[in-house]
């Protein structure tokens, strides 16, 4: 073969190589592509709780547990209504309720309940995450290999564990194992007052009767609930089902 031929054919050969090279995906963009196959798509159908909902996966009903999050109970049957379990409830109903969604399917897929383990994610942003920034959630029920996120989600809780948020703004009412409502009973007249925030409220909480037409929001109208004595009182009867939600039809 002359030197020309041999010239020819490493051109070739070079160029070949290149087009390959450019082909094949990057380290990110393979890593991006596979987060994402990852995920699958569901709408919500009923918010359970503030950390459990119903929802519909290719037409197929199923209840999603969110992982690594505990957010007070309103429904549990040996337990009462626990402070801010209606606040994360009805923050959930807000930011879920009939959303299209993704799930991040946990390691271990499902608990003992054949509950889905997961992640859920609205318009691109996780839920699981957002709950416990607003300190609506404590970070719980950690089992490897479900604790993928773990790092994201201690960090959010710390944040909103020094800004005294929800949960953290009352002192020993959050615990590794849950929830102290003992803690209330101690103190209940300083916390109703620090916690619900009264003079923010548009109407005194003790004052005439108010109806949910009174309220422009379901986010305003569970906050004047709360401080006028919660689910275990409702004398302004904002609660028609009983499920410690205020005023569910607003928006």
């Amino acid at each position: 073969m002359n030197v020309l031929h041999k010239g020819i054919l490493s051109t070739i050969l070079a160029l070949v190589l290149t087009g390959c090279a450019s082909e094949s995906p990057s380290p990110s963009t393979t890593s991006s592509q596979s987060e994402h196959e990852e995920r699958i798509q569901a709408e919500v159908v009923k918010i359970i709780d503030g950390d459990t909902i119903s929802v519909k996966i290719n037409g197929k009903k199923d209840t999603v547990r969110m992982l690594l999050i505990d957010t007070p109970e309103t429904k549990h049957p040996s337990q009462p209504v626990q402070p801010f379990g209606p606040e994360a409830t009805a923050f959930a109903k807000k930011r879920l309720n009939n959303k299209h969604i993704s799930l991040e399917i946990g390691t271990t897929k499902r608990d003992k309940y054949d509950r889905l383990l997961a992640y859920v994610y609205v318009d691109g942003t996780m839920y699981n995450k957002k709950v416990v920034a607003k300190g609506l959630a404590r970070v719980g029920y950690v089992y490897p290999p479900n604790d993928k996120y773990i790092e994201q989600l201690r960090g959010a809780e710390e944040k909103a564990q020094i800004e005294h948020k929800g949960i953290w703004s009352i002192d020993g009412y959050v615990t590794e194992e849950g929830f102290r409502e003992e803690v209330i009973d101690q103190q209940p007249q300083q916390n109703d007052q620090e916690n619900n925030n009264i003079g923010d409220l548009p109407y005194n909480p003790n004052g005439k009767d108010r109806d949910c037409s009174h309220f422009s929001t379901q986010e305003v109208a569970q906050q004047f609930f709360t401080a006028a004595g919660g689910p275990e009182q409702d004398k302004h009867r904002l609660d028609r089902d009983g499920d410690g939600i205020a005023c569910e039809s607003l928006p």
